[in-house]
């Protein structure tokens, strides 16, 4: 099968990495958006040596030359009108797509109805499916939870967690005007209002509820913020300063009968020092965790480390590339239209073996 990647950052690298170590596909293309990598070649921005295939900022070339699959990393966060144009457009070319930028997607069935519809219209017209996934939101927070659910007996909740140090992730910009670190408490940044934590984080809730055959009363959120209590200096970010943000935790919870029964929750900071009363993670930088209270308790703890790509997030991004590379031949071999993951809720990865 060939694969084309959308996008050279921090999920971009790892996955044309995946798609050269895949026994059964073939790099057939990169596209870029900037004029400083046109041209270059795509085992030369992936750190590994040469393919042969040089990266392009023509994407209706690259479309033309009929790759089953298009793997779409490019940002659609501050951009999602032409991300959205990107995705219509590789779908109606009959190109299956997997990605880690459309959160409506993580769910179809949550998916805003017009939007939805538009998408699906565009997999009928190209006999094309679409995969969104990732880490977190992705395979830490549905596929993990349902796995672990089996080995557990009298599940009274399942929690995931991701546990995070943001001082040590590569988006400056998010980091301080999304997320809000270093803003004024009075202040509620984007991120954290409830309909934004519903829109990311329920439909995994939702999705390990449908996989566990429950249905939940409701889904709600908890938010509580600390603020730094000293200035910090992030290498690459600048000061944040004393009395800003310093830390939250959030919850994204699964009703049902009054309890919190699934729980996706994060805790994130972006100096050590802040919220020492809160979990910590057990390695630098951070964690992912599906903790199963039951019989008998379960604790899972990932922690993912990139031979390629230095910072704390590249293991975990590499895992979300990894995800959604090794799902292509299923996702190629699905009826058209919009999968969520249980859809392809079990890939092995013996096509990564190196042989």
């Amino acid at each position: 099968m060939k694969v084309a990647v959308w996008g050279t950052g921090n999920v971009g690298r790892p996955a044309i990495r995946a798609v050269l170590g895949h026994a059964e596909l073939t790099l057939s293309g990169v596209i870029v958006s900037s004029e400083a990598k046109e041209g270059r070649d795509a085992g030369e921005l992936a750190g590994v040596p040469a393919t042969g295939v040089v990266a392009s900022r023509d994407a209706a070339a690259v479309l033309a030359g009929k790759p089953d699959v298009v793997v779409y990393t490019a940002s659609a966060d501050v951009r999602p009108d032409e991300a959205m144009a990107d995705l219509l457009s590789c779908l109606e070319a009959g190109c299956n797509v997997v990605s880690t930028s459309f959160y409506d997607f993580l769910h179809p069935a949550l998916a805003p109805k017009d939007v939805l519809d538009k998408v699906n219209s565009a997999c009928e017209r190209g006999n094309a499916s679409l995969l969104v996934s990732g880490i977190d939101p992705g395979w830490a927070m549905d596929a993990l939870p349902l796995f672990a659910s089996g080995v557990v007996a009298g599940i009274e909740q399942i929690r995931c967690q991701e546990i995070f140090n943001y001082a040590l992730y590569d988006a400056p910009d998010i980091v301080r005007y999304v997320i809000g670190f270093g803003q004024p408490m009075d202040e509620l940044p984007l991120m954290l209002h409830s309909e934004v934590l519903l829109k990311i984080w329920e439909p995994m809730v939702r999705l390990v509820a449908q996989g566990l055959n429950i249905e939940l009363d409701e889904v709600t959120t908890q938010v509580e913020r600390r603020p730094l209590e000293k200035t910090v200096e992030v290498a690459g970010m600048g000061s944040f300063e004393k009395g800003g943000q310093g830390a939250f935790r959030f919850e994204v919870m699964g009703m049902k009968n009054g309890l919190p029964l699934i729980v996706a929750e994060h805790i994130t900071r972006i100096d050590v020092d802040c919220a020492p009363d809160w979990p910590t993670p057990p390695t630098e930088g951070g964690c992912h965790r599906v903790l199963i209270k039951g019989n008998p308790d379960l604790d899972i703890t990932v922690h993912a480390t990139d031979h390629f790509d230095s910072g704390a997030a590249a293991g975990g991004n590499a895992t979300a590339a990894n995800r959604l590379v090794n799902a292509i031949p299923s996702v190629c071999a699905a009826k058209a239209g919009v999968l969520s993951a249980l859809d392809v809720a079990v890939l092995p990865g013996g096509a990564q073996f190196k042989r």
